[in-house]
């Protein structure tokens, strides 16, 4: 039975569901063969721990058949249902007959578990073309959500009226009597997410935050910061924004926004909190950490340290020479305010990615005659045409529910989100031509990301590398902001800078725009070499198909990364907290 967009909700479900019944079978008869010829041969198979344990991605039927051969028999998967709330649906492919994609549920002895299928018809069959079989809970561990819920304080065994809520917050807040099982470095987005997940599933989880309240990694950034991401990508787990939250959100907004997030999910956050020293055992398998606090300096002895200080969070600052004879003012971008600290003044922004162009725009409007220097080629988007086509037909306001987003999401394994983006790319710049055209007119230097991929290319190799257009193109195009070419700043003058071709630039202030440092150098200063050295480098997809370092075992036993935008915190977060919960608990998830 072939389908087409015309083919009735019954149609798609059959097909769909006797696809799921042949598949269930194999899987629980533990027959790699069977399970093999219900998937193409160009079949990708991502495996979020419910199988391997471990976050991989497998192609094509040598791969997932030693994925298959190596755990299908100790999965023991069993009770495999289809579900219905949202799906099973058709969905179109330009060039191509189209997929039926849709979800099921499954469990091992370990653990709960969902999965998705984009099925194809192939040969005269329904064979798939992705799947994805993710775990959701750990067994005996399960998140206290919905029926899980807690009752109350006054429920509880041993209860009394002389201990109510707060009495018990504060109480769980000061770790007077306990050591946290794990220790967050840092309430950003991934750290508050997995603080989350962590409590729901009853591990004791401590988020040091060295700022003086929760939100300031994006409070204290620059005055005009606004997302760029939409709102329907950027809910945080288990709370997601009102109806009436903008489309894109301006930074003191979120910040406030993460506030609030963390008192109503009850996550114990110390602020003002620096870790200053750090030690590992091996033996004991336990770290020893010392906190400076506004109350004075403690001690904890967790079992897991998470970093999550940010994917790209350690500021790049390259030693131009003169630096010590400039007369005027020269910070890093992570430490620009308001550009109305400029009106009437001479700036130069060194660095032509998403923070330089934001900063440009932010010291000319407020008054500030610019020039921004471009080291190297830039990839430009419109936000009207390139955030579309990012994000695609499911974060969007008539797309799935959030869940389901980030179930397909999930089972588009990176390799494939990656090949996508080359079309994206050349749909967007045919949309974005006259922007892109009026740029090289004034000689701004254009790419097209890695192998063609884009922002997604930048995003996952490196964070950053891109500019998503929100009106500096305009003004460089202009000429309203000056561009400067040359192979970028050579040296500090007393007045200024020098560039690699000779050229003087006056200044009064210069803004180093030059990026972040790899998560693995925050490491490095907060741990020292010897933990540092054993870390892999965060971000880059390897051989694997998987996002370096971050939501998985890191190498040194009991230390995670966590970071990422939004999109991916919600979703690794619970990946990354089963595995440390199953740690902590002492089972084995292979």
């Amino acid at each position: 039975m072939t389908l087409g967009v015309d083919s009735s909700p019954n149609d798609v479900r059959e097909a769909f569901e006797e696809w799921l019944m042949r598949f269930a079978h194999g899987l629980a008869a533990a027959d790699t063969a069977a399970v093999l010829d219900l998937v193409d041969r160009d079949c990708w198979w991502r495996d979020l721990l419910a199988l391997s344990g471990d976050l991989e991605t497998f192609h094509g039927p040598e791969r997932i058949a030693g994925l298959l051969d190596a755990h299908l028999v100790n999965a023991a998967i069993s009770d495999v249902a289809l579900v219905t709330e949202f799906g099973p649906r058709f969905v179109p492919e330009d060039g191509g007959p189209g997929t039926v994609e849709g979800f099921f549920t499954f469990e091992t002895p370990r653990s709960w578990c969902r999965g998705v299928a984009r099925i194809r018809h192939e040969d005269g069959a329904w064979r798939a073309w992705t799947v994805m079989t993710g775990m959701e809970d750990l067994k005996g561990h399960e998140r206290a959500l919905g029926p899980r819920r807690p009752t109350g304080p006054r429920h509880e065994v041993g209860a009394t009226t002389q201990r109510n809520w707060r009495d018990q917050r504060e109480a769980s807040l000061a770790y007077a009597d306990r050591d946290p099982d794990v220790v967050i470095l840092g309430a950003g987005q991934g750290g508050l997410a997995l603080a989350a997940n962590l409590r729901l599933m009853g591990v004791d989880a401590l988020v040091l935050e060295k700022s003086e309240r929760v939100g300031d990694g994006w409070r204290k950034r620059y005055h005009s910061l606004v997302l760029h991401d939409p709102v329907w990508a950027d809910h945080l787990p288990y709370l997601p924004f009102p109806q009436s939250w903008p489309i894109y959100s301006a930074k003191d907004k979120i910040a406030d926004w993460f506030e609030f997030y963390a008192q109503a999910m009850e996550l114990n956050v110390w602020c003002a909190a620096e870790m200053t020293q750090a030690t590992y055992d091996e033996d004991a398998h336990r770290w020893t950490l010392t906190v400076h606090t506004p109350g004075g300096e403690r001690t904890l002895s967790p079992r897991d340290v998470v970093l999550a200080t940010g994917a790209a969070g350690e500021p790049n600052v390259p030693d131009f020479p003169g630096r010590d004879l400039f007369q005027g003012t020269v910070y890093h971008s992570s430490r620009h305010g308001s550009g109305g600290d400029w009106s009437g003044r001479k700036a130069i922004v060194v660095g032509a990615c998403n923070s330089g162009h934001d900063i440009a725009q932010d010291l000319h409007e407020a008054g500030a005659q610019v020039t921004l220097v471009q080291r190297s080629s830039t990839h430009i988007i419109s936000q009207e045409n390139g955030i579309p086509a990012i994000f695609g037909a499911n974060f969007t306001e008539s797309g799935p529910p959030t869940e389901y987003s980030d179930l397909l999401a999930s089972a588009y394994p990176w390799p494939l989100v990656l090949e996508g983006a080359k079309q994206g790319v050349k749909d967007t710049a045919e949309k974005d031509a006259a922007l892109l055209a009026s740029l090289e007119a004034v000689g701004f230097r254009l790419n097209d990301g890695p192998d063609g991929t884009g922002l997604m290319g930048f995003a996952l190799a490196k964070g950053g590398g891109y500019y998503i257009d929100v009106g500096a193109s305009g003004l460089i195009a202009n000429g309203s902001i000056a561009l400067a070419q040359g192979s970028g700043l050579a040296e500090f003058t007393d007045s200024g800078i020098r560039l690699a071709d000779g050229r003087e630039l006056e200044a009064d202030l210069v803004v180093l725009a030059t990026g972040y440092s790899n998560m693995r150098e925050t490491a490095r200063r907060l741990f020292g070499d010897q933990v540092a050295d054993r870390l892999p480098l965060v971000l880059g997809i390897g051989e694997d198909g998987e996002i370096g370092g971050l939501y998985r075992r890191t190498g040194h036993p009991g230390f995670w990364y966590m970071g990422g935008p939004l999109a991916w915190v919600r979703v690794y977060s619970k990946h990354l907290a089963l595995q440390i919960a199953a740690d902590q608990a002492g089972i084995s998830l292979t």
